[in-house]
């Protein structure tokens, strides 16, 4: 069945990488503070290299959802994302989860993202994705606040039920939570009466890669809808530092089939067509 179902070739999906640290996951909060982060090797530089270069060899742009924090540190970095075509977007400045920010705070932390980024690229910044998809109907006030500091876009919500993050309720689709803000969830399939990871990240690694494929072709073909897939710079190292005194369920989502996951999304990049956050889903909508 996952072999006989056709791609509907005419739909572009939606390519996303946050742009984080192996050490800056929600996860390892509790083990690593975040007034280590300058003292410890960053990793994500050579990894968006890696993901810069196969994106080039297969022809495909993609929007890059990066902290302030890392721009701040490697604003040549950023200045090559853009420079190559693809969009840089905003995941907050030092990857605190909305949902553990007061109004004011989240307004200082995604205000100084964008501000932060714009000077890196030039360029305005349209897109907000929050660290770990930590809006949920106990939080919406924060889309309020990123449309008043000038983003024209979300990509906030995973409509799943997850033990981190996860609003099953939402609408699996664009939306407007406000009036002068796109949502833009991360993609699930429905089937039975439930909502399905179909968009990427850990998921993407602890699947066999034809069920990933097939969930897309779903959301193309059944529903006519473009995509969103989404993940991070360091699932590409697999030689990344080990964090030492973590649980078993945080090394197992966190290490699972690392050596896999390069050869996994060129299978990606080749099965489906990919552009930016913005050309899929803002030049359409005008």
């Amino acid at each position: 069945m996952v072999a006989a179902e056709p791609i509907r070739t005419r739909i572009v999906n939606a390519l996303t990488v946050d742009v984080e640290d192996y050490f800056q996951v929600s996860a390892f909060a509790p083990h690593i503070g975040r007034d280590e982060w300058d003292r410890i090797p960053v990793r994500v530089e050579q990894n968006v290299e890696l993901i810069l270069a196969m994106l080039a060899e297969h022809g495909v742009h993609a929007t890059f959802f990066t902290l302030g924090w890392v721009a701040e540190r490697c604003p040549g970095l950023v200045r090559r994302i853009a420079d190559a075509g693809h969009e840089v977007a905003s995941h907050g400045y030092a990857h605190h989860r909305a949902s553990e920010l007061a109004p004011g705070e989240f307004r200082d932390d995604i205000g100084r993202a964008k501000a932060v980024l714009e000077d890196a690229t030039g360029a305005r910044v349209l897109g907000y994705r929050a660290p770990s998809f930590s809006i949920s109907g106990r939080n919406d006030w924060a889309f309020e606040c990123i449309a008043e500091a000038g983003y024209r876009y979300s990509s906030s919500i995973y409509p799943i039920k997850h033990d981190h993050y996860g609003m099953p309720s939402a609408p699996r689709f664009p939306h407007r939570p406000h009036p002068d803000l796109l949502e833009l969830p991360v993609t699930t399939t429905r089937m039975l009466g439930h909502n399905l990871p179909a968009g990427g990240g850990g998921y993407f690694r602890l699947m066999p890669y034809p069920v990933s494929r097939w969930f897309i072709r779903r959301v193309n073909n059944i529903d006519g809808q473009p995509a969103i897939f989404y993940f991070h710079p360091w699932e590409v190292d697999p030689g990344q530092p080990r964090v030492h005194g973590i649980g078993a369920k945080t090394r197992f989502r966190h290490y699972l089939n690392l050596k896999q996951t390069e050869q996994r999304l060129r299978r990606l990049l080749a099965d489906f067509r990919w552009d930016r956050v913005d050309r899929v889903f803002l030049e359409r909508r005008g």
